[in-house]
C-alpha cells in the first residue's frame, strides 16, 4: 500500500527542526570561542538554571548525582532542547514562518541568560544564542521548503481493476526529495564543522593557563607542616586514607566550565570598608611572601551524615590575615568596621566568610597548592581560600579574584540569598567508612573504623555501638595531625550471626558530644548520627 507524502513529510519535518537545533549549537560553540565560553547557549542557560534552582532541589541533585549533578544538566537542556527542535520542525510544515520565529525565540532566552549572568562583562556574551539561532531559522525555512509540495500534481496511473488496495486517484502532488536530501546533509556537515572548530578554539583557549600552571615550581615554605604521625594513619581496609588524593577529593560548584585563568595575568584587589590601603596582588606576589603549609580538612555543607563530600589535603599558601592586616584591615573585636569579607570567583560567585574567623588565628589562607601541587583546575588553579572549621560555602572560593570587605546587614552572597545561613561552622561528625552499608561479614572479629571531623575544635572521642539497645563502646583514635584535620579511628568488633546496626558518634575537643538529632543540610548542615546495617554470616 502506497505511504502518502505527509505521512513521509511530517517525520522528515521534525528531523529538519532537529538539524535547525543541531546547527545553532554548533554555530553558537563557534561563535563563542570569539566570545567566550561560558556565553555558549548551552551553559548560559544551565548557569541560570542553577541560580534559580530551589535550595531543597539543588541539594538533592547534589546528594544523588555528586560531581555528576553539572552534567546530568547539561543533558537534561540537550533533550529539553531537542524535543522542542522537533516541535518546532512539525509546526513548520503547516506554518513555515512560524517555526523559523519560534526557534529566533529560544535565541533570544539564550542571550537574555548569557548577559544575566554575574559574571557578564559585555553585551557581546548574547552573541553566541543569537547568531547561532539565526543560522538556525535559516535552515529550518530552507530544509522546510524543499518539503513544501509542488504545486502541479503528477500524473495519474491507472490501477489495476482486481486490486482493491491499488490508488485508483492520481498521486500526490510532489515535493522536492532531491534538494531535501541535499540540504539537510549540507546542513548537518557545516554544522558538524563548525561544532568541532568552535570546541577546538575554546580548548585552544585555555592553553595559556595549562601552560602557566606546568611552568610554576611552588617554594619551600616558610613554615611547612610537621610531619604527619606515624600513629594517624590506620592501615584497615576500606578506611578513607588520611590525606584524600587530588583527583579523589570532591568538587561541589556551580561552574558548568571549569575556569582556566591564566597565572600570569591573575591578580587579586583587596578592597572596601576599612580598607586603608588598597592591594592588588598577583600570583608572582605570592609566590615571594611567606608561605605556609598545613594539613586542613575541608567539608561541604550539602554533604549529609554519612556523606562522601569531606576531604583532607595538605594545602600550601599565604596567610590571608597577614594580607588583610597589610591592607589595614582591623577585625570586628579590635574595632574594624566590616564583619564580612566577600569573596568574588571569576565566575561569579560571591562567598562571605566572617573576618572575626579569618583573622581570629587560625590557618585561613589563599591556598596556591594541594598535596605538593599547584591546584588542580578543578580545585580553583591559581589561587582560592581555604578557611578551617567553616563550611566551604562561606569560606572556600575557587579562582578567587576580589576581595571585598563590608558588612553582613549591607550584602547578602550568593547561598545566602538561597536561604543557607550566613555563618556556618562545622559541625562535629563522624562517619562508617567499613563495613559498608548491607555488607555480610563473617561471624567473628570484624573491624569497624572510619573518620571523625570537628575542624578547629578537634576529635576528643569516638564511640561505637552495636544495635539500637546495645551499649557506646570507645573506639580506637588514631593519633592527631592537628585540630584542623580529621581523625581516623577504629573497633574491633566480635561479630554474632544474624542483621546488626552499626552506630557511631564524636566527642569533640570541647566536650560536646554529636548529636543525635537529625537535621538536613539547610540551612547550616546536616547533624546526626551515622548508620550502617549489615548481616553477620
Amino acid at each position: 500500500m502506497k505511504i502518502s507524502s505527509k505521512g513521509v513529510r511530517v517525520p522528515l519535518a521534525a528531523l529538519s527542526g532537529l538539524l535547525a537545533g543541531f546547527a545553532a549549537l554548533a554555530v553558537a560553540e563557534l561563535v563563542s570561542a570569539a566570545v567566550r565560553p561560558e556565553a555558549g547557549p548551552v551553559i548560559a542557560v544551565g548557569g541560570a538554571a542553577i541560580d534559580r534552582t530551589p535550595p531543597a532541589l539543588k541539594d538533592w541533585a547534589i546528594r544523588h548525582f555528586g560531581t555528576n549533578d553539572k552534567l546530568v544538566l547539561e543533558l537534561g537542556i540537550l533533550a529539553v532542547l531537542a524535543l522542542l527542535a522537533l516541535i518546532l520542525g512539525v509546526i513548520a510544515l503547516r506554518y513555515r514562518r512560524a517555526g523559523a520565529a519560534g526557534v529566533l525565540v529560544f535565541g533570544v532566552v539564550g542571550a537574555l541568560a548569557a548577559t544575566g549572568r554575574a559574571d557578564s562583562t559585555s553585551a557581546t556574551d548574547a552573541l553566541p544564542s543569537v547568531i547561532g539561532a539565526v543560522i538556525a531559522a535559516g535552515v529550518l525555512y530552507v530544509l522546510i521548503g524543499r518539503l513544501a509540495v509542488r504545486a502541479e500534481p503528477s500524473s495519474a496511473v491507472p490501477a489495476p481493476v482486481d486490486d482493491p488496495d491499488a490508488v485508483t486517484t492520481a498521486e500526490e502532488p510532489g515535493w522536492d526529495r532531491r534538494g531535501f536530501v541535499v540540504a539537510a546533509t549540507a546542513a548537518a556537515a557545516a554544522s558538524a564543522g563548525a561544532g568541532l572548530l568552535g570546541r577546538s578554539l575554546n580548548g585552544s583557549r585555555g592553553q595559556g593557563a595549562v601552560t602557566s600552571r606546568g611552568r610554576i615550581i611552588l617554594p619551600r615554605p616558610a613554615s611547612p607542616a610537621a610531619p604527619i604521625p606515624a600513629g594517624a594513619v590506620l592501615h584497615t581496609p576500606g578506611i578513607s586514607p588520611f590525606v584524600t588524593p587530588n583527583a579523589d577529593f570532591y568538587r561541589v560548584d556551580t561552574a558548568l566550565v571549569v575556569p582556566k585563568v591564566d597565572a600570569t595575568t591573575w591578580h587579586l584587589k583587596i578592597h572596601g570598608e576599612g580598607v586603608g590601603n588598597p592591594l592588588t596582588v598577583t600570583f608572582q606576589d605570592l609566590l615571594k611572601r611567606r608561605l605556609i603549609e598545613r594539613d586542613i580538612t575541608l567539608t561541604c555543607v550539602s554533604n549529609e551524615v554519612g556523606g562522601p563530600y569531606v576531604g583532607n589535603a595538605r594545602w600550601i599558601g599565604v596567610p590571608l590575615a597577614d594580607l588583610l592586616k597589610e591592607a589595614g584591615v582591623k577585625s570586628p573585636s579590635r574595632g574594624g568596621p566590616a564583619d564580612q569579607l566577600v569573596a568574588r570567583s571569576v565566575d561569579g560567585m560571591t562567598i562571605g566568610s566572617p573576618v572575626e574567623d579569618v583573622m581570629d588565628g587560625r590557618d585561613a589562607m589563599l591556598a596556591i597548592g594541594m598535596n605538593g601541587q599547584p591546584l588542580p583546575f578543578e580545585h580553583g588553579f591559581p589561587v582560592r581560600m581555604v578557611v578551617p572549621g567553616l563550611y566551604g560555602y562561606v569560606s572556600a572560593c575557587k579562582w578567587i579574584q576580589d576581595l571585598e570587605l563590608t558588612t553582613f546587614d549591607a550584602y547578602d552572597s550568593y547561598w545566602v540569598k538561597r536561604s543557607w545561613s550566613r555563618k556556618a561552622p562545622i559541625k562535629t561528625e563522624s562517619r562508617i567508612d567499613t563495613p559498608k552499608p548491607f555488607a555480610r561479614p563473617k561471624a567473628g572479629t570484624v573491624m569497624i573504623a572510619g573518620v571523625a571531623w570537628a575542624q578547629h575544635r578537634g576529635i576528643d572521642r569516638v564511640e561505637v555501638r552495636v544495635d539500637d539497645d546495645g551499649p557506646w563502646m570507645r573506639a580506637d583514635l588514631a593519633a592527631e595531625d592537628t585540630t584542623d584535620t580529621w581523625r581516623q579511628w577504629s573497633f574491633p568488633w566480635k561479630a554474632t550471626s544474624g542483621p546488626h546496626t552499626l552506630t557511631v558518634r564524636a566527642t569533640d575537643r570541647t566536650g560536646q558530644v554529636q548529636t543525635e538529632k537529625r537535621a538536613q543540610t539547610i540551612p547550616d548542615g546536616a547533624s546526626g548520627w551515622h548508620s550502617v546495617v549489615v548481616t553477620v554470616d
